[in-house]
């Protein structure tokens, strides 16, 4: 009972500190985007130039997610997720002295290192405090913790930036993410599920690329944090610049996106663990999506506009609790860390492209409607590697079940 008893501490400690610790990255991915207006004038930057802050950061991000996933799984994700705190909440406050874009590049692709060390082994370490018929939901509320930070930063952001300047929540909020990283270190367990006898070899993580799944997965991955990201960067200065809403209004806009992602992307794993379908999950967020990217650059009436963000935000995340969840179910718990690595790489390579996709077409053209389309467009293909996707699954399940027991 005692054991049981302190099992049940730790579990609920570490997954509370890791969600808590890894909100500070809001600063990062949410600050840079809503504040990027002033930041812009403050600097002196061209769209395409706002556009490559987001994309140095999610190209780093993106190359290093194979490599923190083999390090969480091969040293205990703890110790990595520490290092990826402490490092990200530093770059942060380091960012909000910046005075040159150079300065700024360079902070961006040293934080999306760092922030690399956040995602999988974060992932990992608070999946390995779930069962294994629950780690759709557990995936999904380790997200939560980003758009909880966001919502913070998009009320309280703009009444400090009135206050003091777009420089000082980056300063403030970083020193706390900084306590916070070394609170975790301290009271926080490494995940219970890690088998410390098994040490992930370079060969298995090469091997993950001759899986058809991991491959499907991967190309919706891309998809998946190519909308989400392109949408988060872009649609504060979409209201600001297009839509000519203030600042004020526009960051509580976003407050209200990140503040229906968190349940929608919990009650997404929820139910695709209860009806063990996360196929539905995924192609239905991906049609709904598709309808919605557009929307945002057609609709004019601030009310209809307003709507639209809610629905768009109420699926933007649904899916990614169930995407994340589907290796694990064949490749087991023990390579939860690489094949979470594997999938986050595909999927910050969208975001990469997207990002900076979308701050070109608007210097091209003038306005963002053709970047938006291109979303409605990778959306719908999204709907055709779901499908796909669908079958590999069923495959694999039936080859599973038709295995004699040992």
């Amino acid at each position: 009972m005692n054991i049981d008893s302190g099992k049940k501490k730790d579990s609920i400690v570490t997954v509370s500190l890791a969600i808590f610790c890894q909100s500070f990255q809001a600063l990062t991915i949410g600050g840079i985007a809503l504040f990027l207006p002033l930041i812009r004038h403050d600097l002196v930057l061209s769209f395409t130039q706002g556009g490559m802050l987001s994309a140095v950061t999610t190209f780093v991000y993106a190359i290093m997610q194979i490599p923190s996933g083999f390090l969480a799984d091969r040293y205990g994700p703890k110790r990595i997720f520490f290092i990826g705190v402490l490092g990200t909440t530093v770059l942060s406050l380091a960012f909000g002295l910046v005075t040159e874009y150079w300065q700024a590049v360079a902070n961006q692709a040293f934080s999306g290192f760092f922030r690399a060390l956040l995602f999988a082994p974060g992932l990992t370490l608070v999946a390995g405090w779930f069962p294994p018929q629950r780690r759709a939901t557990a995936m999904s509320l380790y997200l939560a913790g980003g758009f909880a930070g966001n919502v913070v930063l998009d009320i309280v952001g703009p009444l400090l930036v009135n206050e003091f300047g777009w420089r000082f929540p980056f300063i403030v909020f970083s020193a706390f993410g900084i306590i916070a990283s070394f609170v975790l270190l301290h009271f926080s367990k490494e995940s219970p599920s890690i088998d410390r006898d098994h040490k992930v070899s370079v060969s298995e993580v090469l091997y993950l690329f001759r899986y058809r799944v991991m491959w499907f997965c991967g190309g919706i991955q891309y998809i998946r944090l190519a909308i989400m990201q392109g949408i988060t960067f872009w649609l504060p200065s979409l209201l600001v610049d297009e839509k000519g809403l203030t600042l004020q209004i526009t960051g509580l806009i976003i407050a209200l996106r990140a503040a229906l992602i968190i349940p929608s992307n919990i009650i997404g794993g929820y139910v695709s663990d209860r009806l063990k379908n996360p196929i539905l999950i995924i192609a239905l967020a991906l049609l709904i999506l598709a309808a919605t990217n557009s929307l945002l650059v057609m609709v004019n009436n601030i009310p209809l506009l307003i709507a639209i963000v809610v629905i768009n935000s109420l699926f933007v995340q649904m899916y990614f609790g169930p995407l994340f969840a589907i290796p694990v179910e064949f490749l087991g718990a023990n390579k939860a860390g690489i094949t979470a690595g594997f999938s986050n790489f595909f999927a910050n390579v969208g975001a990469f492209s997207f990002t900076y996709l979308l701050g070109v077409l608007k210097d091209e053209t003038g306005i963002f409607q053709s970047g938006f389309y291109t979303t409605t467009g990778a959306a719908l293909f999204g709907i055709v590697l779901t499908i796909l996707l669908g079958r590999i699954r069923s495959q694999m399940l039936e080859r599973q079940v038709q295995q004699p027991s040992p």
